[in-house]
């Protein structure tokens, strides 16, 4: 039993593990920042809408 490789497999399997933890917290930041600026532009969105609720009601169109 090679007890050397072994070990050294168990560290690279943590380190991979390590790795993939830190990044998916990253993209998990990344999409809650996200989530929070589209939150921000539907409050927008709706603020517009009750100091003017004709806006973008209607619209003309010609073909």
């Amino acid at each position: 039993m090679d007890i050397a490789g072994l070990s050294m497999d168990l560290s690279t399997i943590s380190t991979t593990s390590k790795v993939g933890t830190a990044v998916l917290s990253k993209a998990m930041d990344t999409n809650e920042a996200l989530g929070q600026g589209l939150v921000e532009m539907i409050d927008a969105a709706a603020m517009e809408r009750s100091v003017n609720p004709a806006v973008g009601a209607n619209f003309d169109m010609r073909v």
